[in-house]
């Protein structure tokens, strides 16, 4: 009763900010609504495509055809249900979330349950308890459904409120092992923003983990999680070809728009700032080094270090890109950070918990006046606003580092103790960057 409640709650608020006065000035905020998740642009392409033009001919439309053909149906429709339907799935976001979060909580506890002889005797204070079968669910759910970030995601109505949705059913598909359901998410998510592609590593470890009979080959299960989301990825692309006519031209106005980063409209990002100031001879060679950066320069190594827990290694990657993807919203926020109560058990070792917090907090409420100073006052410029972002996402990587040897650093624990003795005397166990 108090989950529906609760839910209700959420709802509400969303649909009465969403029918408020602060509805257009939150839809027009940088740090909600990027080139790629504008719902402006969205309706603009929907025009374009429903008069015959080719959106993808110009520089406004950068969603798939599917989305392109989805929203030309619903605004000629019905439109007066579009902001019901934001609210919907946003809503489902926190429940999926939720009962992800059931279900994976219930695995760890069992795993601390096979592996508890094999801990160490003082190491009670870091064991889960089986009040946390309750709280850790609810806490995720309620992290995401009353976070301010995914509030003002829903209100200013970008497509974030979509790809969260795809990423909360691609966890749930996931908890419930169901292979080509979490697959077909992943896919269409990456449809829409690239970047969770790397997801794919954590989502056929998990399946290869936790449904692989023992006579059968853990390779051959990640094989064929591999081969069947290139198989629906590519369905959907020559799917959305032939919805436009053959025509191939969406490909660089999507995957080309966000790798390329053609437009350096400030967010909360690092990109514009960096690429406004880079000498066009330079721009391609650190373009590419930021892109790596943002997909393929965390997922080997941390894949070789959590293998064993492939739901670790997805909260780390959810966040990491949403940190350095070339157009990051508070939405992308939101959402990683809905998953960190999910991991109460090494909440001890997170040293920076208040640091970060605070940081949010001040650059969260900074970040809008130094952008009505810099365009509205003069009084400022870019580099106000871009020290602004540049420190938020520094607490981002903060958190996300914190977490990641707070989970190393809890593993040595279980294993040799908390209080481990150097001499005679208590060691302080830490790890150097």
């Amino acid at each position: 009763m108090k989950q529906a409640i609760s839910i209700g709650i959420a709802a509400a608020v969303r649909f009465l900010l969403m029918n408020s006065r602060y509805a257009q000035s939150i839809q027009n905020r940088v740090e909600v609504s990027t080139p790629i998740n504008s719902w402006k642009r969205v309706e603009e392409g929907a025009y374009l495509y429903g008069n015959g033009i080719n959106p993808y001919d110009g520089d406004v439309y950068h969603k798939n055809p599917l989305i392109l053909v989805s929203t030309q149906w619903l605004i000629a429709t019905v439109p007066n249900a579009i902001p019901v339907l934001f609210v919907l799935l946003d809503v489902l976001s926190g429940i999926l979330l939720l009962l992800a979060a059931r279900i994976f909580i219930g695995e760890m506890y069992e795993k601390q349950r096979r592996e508890m002889k094999t801990y160490a005797k003082d190491t009670e204070e870091l064991h889960l308890v089986e009040a946390d079968l309750v709280t850790v669910p609810m806490s995720v759910g309620f992290a995401y459904l009353f976070n301010p970030y995914a509030i003002l995601n829903c209100v200013g109505q970008t497509t974030t409120v979509w790809s969260n949705f795809l990423l909360a059913l691609f966890l749930y598909a996931l908890s419930r092992r169901r292979r080509l359901l979490a697959l077909v998410a992943l896919a269409l998510e990456t449809q829409i923003n690239l970047y969770p592609f790397v997801l794919l590593a954590p989502g056929a470890l998990y399946i290869a983990n936790q449904q692989t009979p023992p006579g059968k080959s853990r390779f051959r299960s990640i094989t064929l999680s591999c081969a069947l989301f290139l198989v629906v990825f590519l369905a959907i692309n020559f799917w959305s070809s032939w919805l436009m006519g053959g025509d191939w031209s969406f490909l660089d106005a999507t995957y080309g728009f966000i790798i390329n980063c053609r437009s350096l409209q400030p967010n909360i990002g690092l990109f514009w700032y960096f690429f406004t100031e880079m000498f066009d001879h330079f721009r391609t060679l650190f373009l590419y080094s930021f892109q790596i950066n943002a997909t393929l320069l965390y997922l080997f190594p941390l894949t070789f270090k959590l293998h064993k827990e492939p739901i670790m290694l997805a909260t780390m990657l959810i966040g990491l890109t949403a940190v350095f993807r070339s157009y990051p919203c508070v939405g992308d926020v939101s959402f990683y950070l809905a998953l960190i109560p999910l991991w109460k058990s090494i909440s001890m070792f997170m040293k920076n918990n208040f640091i970060v917090g605070a940081t949010i907090l001040v650059t969260s409420v900074l970040a809008p006046t130094v952008w009505h100073l810099w365009i509205y006052n003069n009084s400022a410029n870019a580099n106000f606003y871009f020290g602004v972002t540049l420190i938020f996402c520094t607490a981002q990587i903060f958190l996300i580092t914190d977490l990641f040897f707070g989970y190393i650093k809890r593993e040595f624990c279980l294993k040799h103790g908390i209080r481990v003795l150097v001499d005679g005397k208590e060691a302080r166990i830490t790890l150097e960057y």
